[in-house]
């Protein structure tokens, strides 16, 4: 039995910030140096990002939520207060995301058999996959995993665990859900890495609902047909995320996209059997110079990576949940042909890289259409902080 992910789902935060807005803030903090300024310029500038989204209501117009802002000084909230916000504010994101998710696969929710949830951006205990359970009604008995402080790179595990699961058990309905709140972690700095770290991350939640089911959920497809796992050589010390008290505390060194440009094309062999063996391409966008190692590591084309760059373009690094936003867009493009292979890969702490071999299936839409549930669950009342994409 296969594994297949039946729909994907998406959601973010009202506020939506340019990133012209956003570097002119932080070059406009105290204390910051004429290098660390032109620094500053230069890696917001070139980071191809020109929107990102936040719950940090008081970087909008409408001010509330987490103490951040003080007119044009950025405060330093403890981690406790960071955390708080996380726990006000990732629940209702994870619940869109799954809710889009289970519309997207045509599943109703008492359909759903298991939860993963992934985030490392805030710590809860219960933790979301609890949350998730209760926010959207699920069965009590829905079997429960967290992949928690994982990183950019947890989407992919995450989806192999569930298609673990589905292996297992060839009844099994799990929904994936991940939600990262990057931006509770911003700090005003001087520190080229945490300069970098600023330019690029962002918020948001994904889903997807894994079955094995050929005749559940309508539509198109994507079969989750392989994963694989590499551990660098190097990097321990050049990706980290560590708990600091003053929120937590992103390492990103210049040589995380020249460790991933140099170890990439050996995972790709091992995986695909080489890069000629895949149609398409996922590729988690850490930052444009990650996805410009891969494209060049590979030798693809200019246009390879064109959704992983549009992604970036328009929602910025959202962590674990970023991939998955990249699936949802590739699954949605009626473009794409029925028995093409796509190549998802995902970079995280340590450094680890995470691949996973898909292949797009278009298959005719289930009769009935939407379950009483799903449409329900589709049509329900949102949370007003909550846009879905």
């Amino acid at each position: 039995m296969t594994a297949s992910i039946l729909g994907l789902g998406t959601a973010v935060p009202t506020v939506r910030l340019t990133q012209d807005e956003i570097r002119d803030f932080f070059a406009a903090q105290p204390g910051l140096d004429r290098r660390a300024r032109r620094l500053l310029h230069a890696a917001f500038d070139a980071a191809a990002i020109d929107t990102r989204h936040t719950v940090l209501s008081e970087l909008g117009p409408h001010g509330g939520g987490l103490h951040v802002r003080d007119g044009d000084l950025l405060l330093s909230p403890s981690t406790g207060a960071r955390n708080d916000e996380f726990v006000r504010s990732a629940p209702p994101l994870f619940a869109a995301a799954a809710r889009d998710a289970l519309a997207a696969a045509g599943v109703g929710a008492d359909e759903v058999t298991h939860v993963v949830t992934v985030s490392c951006t805030g710590l809860i205990a219960p933790g979301p996959d609890y949350r998730l359970v209760r926010d959207l009604g699920l069965d009590p008995t829905v079997e429960r995993d967290h992949l928690g402080f994982v990183g950019c790179a947890a989407a992919v595990p995450a989806l192999r665990q569930a298609a673990r699961i589905v292996a297992a058990d060839p009844d099994a309905v799990v929904l994936v859900a991940a939600a990262e709140l990057c931006s509770l972690h911003i700090r005003g700095s001087d520190d080229p890495e945490q300069i970098v770290a600023a330019s690029v991350f962002a918020d948001g939640a994904a889903a997807a609902v894994v079955s094995g089911d050929p005749l559940r959920g309508l539509g198109r497809r994507l079969e989750l047909s392989g994963f694989a796992t590499r551990l660098s050589d190097e990097g321990a010390t050049d990706m980290t995320w560590t708990v600091g008290d003053d929120g937590f505390e992103m390492t990103l060194t210049a040589e995380v996209p020249r460790i991933v440009g140099r170890e990439v094309r050996a995972v790709v062999d091992d995986v695909y059997g080489g890069a000629e063996g895949v149609d398409a391409w996922a590729v988690h966008p850490g930052g444009r110079s990650i996805l410009d190692r891969v494209e060049g590591g590979l030798d693809l084309p200019d246009d390879a990576l064109g959704a992983s760059r549009d992604v970036l373009r328009r929602f910025g690094n959202m962590s674990s949940a970023t991939l998955l936003f990249i699936l949802r867009d590739i699954l949605a493009d009626p473009a794409r042909p029925d028995g093409q292979t796509l190549g998802a890969l995902a970079f995280g702490p340590g450094l680890t890289v995470e691949a996973a071999r898909m292949v797009l299936r278009d298959r005719t839409a289930a009769p009935g259409g939407l379950s009483s549930d799903a449409e329900g669950s589709a049509t329900a009342d949102r949370r007003p902080t909550l846009v879905e994409r």
